[in-house]
């Protein structure tokens, strides 16, 4: 097709498209009783909301919220902003997180960050469209993000990480009682060769579930574990750092990978790369409690994170924002669970 004929389509599909004013002008009515009846909460007479909604959906009309939003100085938008989406957790959380945004009359707008872009690039796109609310999940944003979100009016929530600074709303899983947790299992089982997997070197997650699981050690008189250079949560990371370890002469006996994806590689490479039996030769925790890690090929004992009270405590937040009621700016820390499985032996 050439170009004028694309040009004429183009103009041809903008004719087409149904207005409020060719809808009011079918029903005899005003823009503005038409535009009422869209609105739950104005005033309008319930048989004549039902007429302009029948109407309405007869000629294939659709109010545009973009051009409704600049009325009522809000765009119904929640952003959502995340980078590890190959991470088995996120899509998980997603499909959560998002049925909860639908449900209380917002939609979803979602924004992958891309490593080859500069940094912040998703969020400032996003603020574009002047979301009421942003929701930045497990992305590595620099210092700036919720600087970036306040000086355009858009309040901002971490979920499963914190911010950088006292004036960021978060909600997280308690990742430092998380990484205590898994140093008494390990401990009580009379292991004293421990060692840490990490993930991203500079993720809240990362740096509180080692802290917790460290200090813990430390605490109970135990050496201090051994730990891998964390890159990435990844499988390839975690089959990386597992073969590192395990090949030292002194190999660690237990090892808490900072997430399951990370659990999951070192097993395989335990496995594989190896030779070693799991749990009878190494016992393995993960974090998160992803649906592999119920798995009978892995069977990982791993925390569980709250992720439904997690999503429910990041909307109630979304929704006092909204109002103006939401309070000061505030950490959210709600308790994971330790769920015992097949990678960690019984006995010491």
């Amino acid at each position: 097709m050439s170009n004028d004929n694309l040009a004429s389509a183009e103009r041809a599909s903008r004719r087409s498209r149904v207005t409020v004013k060719d809808l009011a002008r079918q029903l005899g009515m005003s823009v503005s009783t038409v535009s009422r009846a869209f609105y739950l909460d104005a005033v309008i007479a319930p048989e004549t909301r039902e007429r302009v909604l029948s109407k309405a959906s007869e000629i294939g009309y659709q109010p545009n919220p973009l051009a409704r939003g600049l009325i009522t100085k809000s765009s119904r938008i929640v952003g959502v902003v995340v980078s590890d989406i190959t991470n088995p957790f996120y899509p998980e959380v997603l499909t959560s997180l998002t049925a909860a945004i639908q449900a209380v009359g917002f939609n979803v707008m979602l924004v992958v960050e891309q490593a080859d872009r500069p940094g912040d690039h998703g969020l400032a796109v996003l603020l574009s469209y002047h979301p009421d609310i942003v929701i930045i999940l497990a992305t590595t944003l620099s210092s700036g993000a919720s600087e970036a979100c306040r000086r355009v009016g858009t309040p901002v929530i971490f979920f499963n990480r914190h911010g950088s600074d006292r004036d960021s709303y978060s909600v997280t899983c308690d990742n430092l009682a998380g990484g205590k947790a898994v140093a008494d299992l390990l401990l009580d089982r009379g292991f004293e060769r421990l060692a840490f997997v990490a993930g991203k070197p500079d993720a809240s997650t990362n740096l509180d579930r080692w802290t917790g699981f460290s200090h813990r050690c430390l605490e109970r008189g135990a050496p201090a574990p051994a730990t891998s250079r964390g890159r990435a949560f990844s499988y390839e990371d975690g089959y990386e750092a597992a073969i590192d370890l395990l090949r030292h002469p002194d190999r660690p006996q237990a090892i808490f990978c900072a997430n399951d994806i990370l659990a999951v590689g070192a097993i395989d490479a335990a496995r594989r790369d190896c030779g070693l039996r799991i749990p009878e030769d190494l016992s393995v925790v993960g974090f998160d409690d992803i649906a592999m890690a119920s798995w009978p090929s892995y069977d990982l004992t791993t925390v569980r994170q709250p992720v439904a009270a997690m999503v429910a405590s990041t909307i109630d937040l979304a929704v006092g924002l909204t109002r103006g009621e939401a309070g000061q700016p505030s950490a959210r820390r709600l308790p994971g669970q330790l769920v015992e499985r097949g990678t960690t032996r019984r006995g010491g």
